[in-house]
């Protein structure tokens, strides 16, 4: 555990509704968002949801909503100078971060963790050039391209200089949960990598990032809290380690998560070692989803979302305190617990259809099996390869909890066009 000053002391919470409320705004009100506006209610926080589309899950837990486009500038600093929140707390990438970045220099907000953080982890450019250049740590083989001849050049070399070669992994510098990533095994698979990264960015940013493939054995999330600290060092900021999580991916899309991840104890201090040196780097206080690729003792960065991370759904079931809840004590100015409850793991549900008329069939079957929870977002509309749910289960082991947890999410299944039953 590290510590450093603290950036705020706990505040004195109030009532929502009230002069007396800290207002906190949430920029993103998806399923992640949601369950962070829930922990806030839980200990009297007024909040404000936005997103890019009315009605988005968090919106519907919220006090208040709010639908304008973040991306943009204009809007974005108009609503933040309307509603003078306490805190702003980014849930998603596609935000202007140099708005916030202003705001804050101008003393109007506080952004979590800070906005110099938002800025940096919203696009894989800014973090991987901070992990790798600036901090020094492990990591892949990569670099940035901003059109299809530069991508090609970079894998094959120029000049005599080796290329990153194959197989590889194309992603756009800015999206999220996989979106437009890809694995390249060969010159033929090139313009439908690129292709693949423009459509699946959360903004038309023309601009790629391709790294060499590492042949790991595990990928993990190891989340990451700055808090602070209790009794005579409330004056600090302790960092804190969940245990880790392992987790599965389709097509560069988190699909099922479990925790802890079993690995070597050299690995988990090295990987511990990563997280800490670049949360301290980012600052600030709130939890971070740090990803990490591990083989046997090796430990590699990959990226770090300054909040509370997709296979994190896990520790709804899995921990004292779920993600969720960290983030929101953390960000508060309040002491945290991330202790492991029980071993459990997570299990996309996907819409596995196109509709606006969205009802849920076979969820009394999917509880039926004692130990298992299910999270329907409330999403309004369903994609085929939307995330409309996650099954959570408990049990004795890993495996045993995979199992349950995948089955759980099998039963659940998305009818369109039926009208719920009273």
């Amino acid at each position: 555990m590290s510590t450093s000053p603290a950036s705020t002391v706990a505040p004195t919470l109030g009532t929502p509704l009230s002069p007396s409320a800290v207002r906190v705004m949430l920029l993103g009100a998806g399923e992640l968002g949601k369950e962070v506006l829930i922990a806030l209610q839980r200990l009297g926080v007024e909040t404000l949801a936005v997103d890019r589309y009315d009605h988005a899950p968090g919106q519907q837990v919220a006090h208040h909503s709010r639908t304008i486009a973040m991306s943009d500038a204009a809007q974005l600093r108009a609503l933040i100078e309307a509603e003078r929140p306490h805190l702003v707390v980014p849930e998603i990438e596609a935000i202007a971060t140099p708005v916030l970045e202003q705001l804050e220099a101008e003393g109007l907000v506080r952004v979590i963790p800070t906005a110099r953080a938002a800025r940096l982890t919203m696009d894989r450019e800014g973090i991987r050039r901070l992990a790798a250049e600036t901090l020094g740590l492990p990591t892949s083989p990569y670099a940035f391209c901003d059109s299809l001849a530069e991508l090609q050049a970079a894998i094959d070399g120029v000049d005599g200089r080796p290329g990153i070669g194959y197989p590889c992994v194309v992603k756009p510098v800015m999206s999220s949960s996989g979106k437009g990533q890809s694995k390249v095994d060969g010159p033929a698979e090139v313009q439908a990598a690129w292709d693949h990264a423009m459509a699946g960015g959360r903004v038309s940013h023309g601009r790629v990032i391709v790294e060499g493939f590492i042949d790991f054995d595990d990928e993990i999330t190891l989340l990451t809290v700055r808090a602070a600290g209790r009794g005579a060092q409330r004056g600090e900021v302790h960092t804190h380690f969940c245990e880790p999580i392992g987790h599965k991916q389709v097509s560069g899309d988190y699909v099922e998560s479990w925790q802890p991840q079993p690995m070597p104890a050299e690995a988990l201090r090295k990987a511990r070692e990563i997280a800490r040196a670049v949360t301290d780097n980012l600052g600030g206080q709130g939890l971070f989803g740090v990803e990490l690729f591990v083989k046997g003792e090796q430990v590699w960065f990959s990226e770090v979302s300054p909040r509370p991370h997709d296979t994190g759904l896990v520790t709804l079931s899995t921990q004292v305190q779920s993600e969720f809840e960290l983030h929101a004590r953390a960000i508060l100015g309040l002491p945290v617990d991330t202790s492991l409850r029980q071993v459990g793991a997570s299990a996309v549900i996907y819409g596995g259809v196109d509709t606006q008329d969205v009802s849920f069939e076979g969820v009394a079957e999917a509880l039926s099996e004692p130990g298992t929870d299910i999270r329907l977002f409330g999403k309004p509309e369903s994609f085929a390869r939307r995330r409309m749910g996650v099954a959570l289960a408990t049990a004795d082991d890993i495996d045993a909890a995979r199992a349950k947890a995948r089955a759980a999410a099998a039963q659940v299944r998305i009818i369109p066009g039926v009208k719920p039953r009273a």
